[in-house]
């Protein structure tokens, strides 16, 4: 935390706690949405709001009930004894467990063909005499800047015209796991790119050429000098890649079929249909889940800025 020197004068003492206070404010104001759902998701009424006996933190005032509602939402049989046929029951038909079989799948994926093209074509845009470099740069991040629904309508009539990865059958969408796994990959390779670049920002050209004079081939030069230094930043666009896909509804509303039902399409239809509490235990565990990879993504810039600053010297 910084302090204020011994000689600050009253006026900066008062900017200090000022500029301090508003950034609590600040924060309490971005951070607020997101905590007052997980007390929420505890609730033993079907309500979206605080009851009397939450507030006075009375133990029967919360339950587990809606976290239950996510394994037995879509069952045959979801009153039956949690035996072994039960949970097969759950795994083959629950709707919140499909839904995240398929956002995890789907994520996998796309995170797998973001993570290559993303990082072949950052370094391809960190050689000095690649031409174009900012014109090119401009249109693969592109989908970052576009409007989400604009990219998504564009893939829906790309993806069934040419490609015929999406199209009707009698009025209703019929859709691949290629057709949306090729859409969140376009969505994640934006990401890639700007982490991988980043990182070789301040990557050491040098040692490319000093590999080259001791004999190594481009491909040993690529993995055993370039891709153990740039592995932090390639990490993180892939956690990046990763989160976009899994977050993603509007793109999975237009192209993807009953059969692609990922978390956040599901959270749609809970939203549009019936208004139910497990929503939230559902935004519950998304929020653990995106702290986790965001702590991760920060561990590893921070192993990025160490290793830049040994190979910097």
């Amino acid at each position: 935390m910084v302090t204020l020197p011994p000689y600050a004068s009253p006026l900066e003492r008062l900017w200090h706690y000022f500029y301090l206070a508003l950034c609590v404010a600040i924060f309490i104001f971005l951070i607020a949405p997101i905590i007052v759902v997980i007390p929420l998701s505890f609730n033993v009424e079907p309500y979206f709001t605080f009851t009397s006996k939450m507030l006075t933190l009375n133990p029967e005032g919360y339950s587990l009930r809606w976290y239950d509602e996510l394994l037995v939402y879509g069952m045959q049989a979801p009153g039956g004894v949690r035996d072994n046929a039960w949970w097969q029951d759950m795994w083959s038909n629950a709707a919140w467990v499909k839904a995240a079989k398929n956002s995890v799948i789907i994520g996998f994926w796309a995170t797998i063909f973001a993570t290559t093209l993303g990082t072949v074509a950052a370094l391809g845009l960190s050689r000095p005499e690649m031409p174009f470099r900012r014109a090119i740069m401009a249109v693969l991040i592109s989908p970052m800047i576009v409007p989400i629904i604009i990219i998504a309508t564009g893939m829906y009539f790309f993806y069934s015209s040419p490609c015929g990865l999406i199209g009707l059958d009698c009025g209703r969408l019929t859709s691949t796991y290629l057709g949306v796994i090729l859409a969140h990959t376009t969505l994640g390779i934006p990401f890639v790119i700007i982490t991988v670049t980043a990182t070789l920002s301040g990557f050491d050209q040098s040692l490319i050429r000093a590999s080259a004079s001791l004999g190594a081939n481009p491909r040993t030069t690529f993995f055993k000098v370039i891709m153990p230094l740039i592995l932090p930043g390639v990490i993180s666009g892939a956690l990046f890649a990763f989160v976009t896909s899994f977050d993603e509804v509007v793109a999975v509303l237009f192209i993807a079929g009953p059969e692609q039902q990922t978390i956040p399409r599901q959270m749609w239809n809970g939203i549009r249909e019936a208004i139910s509490p497990a929503i939230l235990a559902v935004a519950t565990i998304l929020v653990v889940v995106s702290i986790a990879l965001l702590a991760t993504v920060e561990l590893l810039r921070r192993r990025s800025d160490r290793l830049r600053g040994v190979t910097g010297r």
